[in-house]
């Protein structure tokens, strides 16, 4: 769950609490398959007596950089979370993997669904350089969108979604990027206009730096959602234009909101501000399954 606003938190959280400068002084590993490369055997033995140089992000990567020149690289995918803690804390029944600080902090990855994924690498772009521009560079101007979107015959919404697209974004953001341009999810990527795909851009910096603002966005209290490091919660979820308000009223036209579905993930819209233009560039598939399938698909 966590997308680019919360694992942002979390690495700002992480540099506040004085993690870079800290060596690692042992690591055990309870739930082997959390680390991918190399063997969990392996990440205890190369990890021991590497100091943390600094903390920083990716995409939806946590990076750890080393100043022996390793990356350690953490996804937390659905359900991860980050626990900096005293070394004589209780360990928790979801805490899968413990790094001993030469401070006496412990930092812990509790992960719920065991989905999370850690990787120490020498070379982090074998990781790292499968993902798509940061959207919040400097780099990322309406120009360099369209000319990416432009090349694309997908569908908008899944392509949003892919990270080796563009590096961050979840169904969150782009659920209130795209209500936000007043782009319907089902459109080509393709067939956007110029004027389209500046309101797109837009966009997807505005809600980006407002979850940032809002220490990212924490939905429910479940045990899977996200808590920053200092265990706060996101205050982002207020401030949600279109995701998960499902029959509440559009905050600009009063129309009701819809779940759909696109590419097989639940998604939001306003069916009067995101319409589907006749000359869209959708699929007459796709056009036939937004307006007569009860469960509103688009595949």
């Amino acid at each position: 769950m966590p997308e680019l606003p919360e694992v942002q938190t979390i690495v700002n959280d992480l540099n506040i609490a004085g993690l870079p400068g800290s060596t690692v002084r042992s690591a055990r590993v309870f739930w082997p398959r959390t680390i991918a490369v190399p063997s969990p055997e392996c990440f205890c033995r190369q990890v021991k007596g590497k100091k943390i140089s600094a903390v920083r992000r990716r995409g939806k990567f946590l990076v750890y950089d080393f100043s022996s020149g390793q990356h350690l690289l953490m996804h937390l995918r659905m359900s991860g979370r980050l626990h900096l803690v005293s070394k004589n804390t209780r360990r928790l029944k979801h805490e899968h993997v413990i790094l001993s600080l030469d401070d006496g902090r412990q930092l812990r990855l509790h992960d719920t669904r065991k989905f999370g994924r850690i990787y120490l690498v020498e070379n982090q772009e074998e990781i790292l350089g499968r993902l798509g521009p940061e959207p919040l560079a400097s780099g990322f101007t309406a120009a360099m969108l369209g000319e990416r979107l432009n090349s694309r015959k997908r569908m908008l919404k899944p392509l949003l979604l892919d990270q080796t697209f563009i590096a961050g974004l979840g169904n969150i953001y782009v659920d209130e990027a795209l209500w936000e341009a007043g782009i319907h999810p089902c459109r080509m990527a393709s067939n956007l206009s110029k004027i389209e795909v500046e309101r797109l851009q837009r966009a997807i910096v505005l809600v980006l730096e407002r979850g940032l603002r809002n220490l990212g966005t924490s939905l429910g209290t479940g045990k899977a959602n996200f808590y920053s490091v200092a265990k706060h919660r996101g205050r982002n979820e207020d401030e949600l234009k279109v995701f998960r308000r499902t029959g509440m009223q559009c905050l600009r036209c009063k129309s009701k909101i819809q779940r759909i579905l696109v590419g097989q993930r639940s998604t939001h819209v306003c069916p009067a501000c995101q319409a589907i233009p006749v000359q869209s560039g959708i699929s007459k598939d796709a056009k036939t399954k937004t307006k007569t399938n009860t469960s509103g698909v688009c595949s």
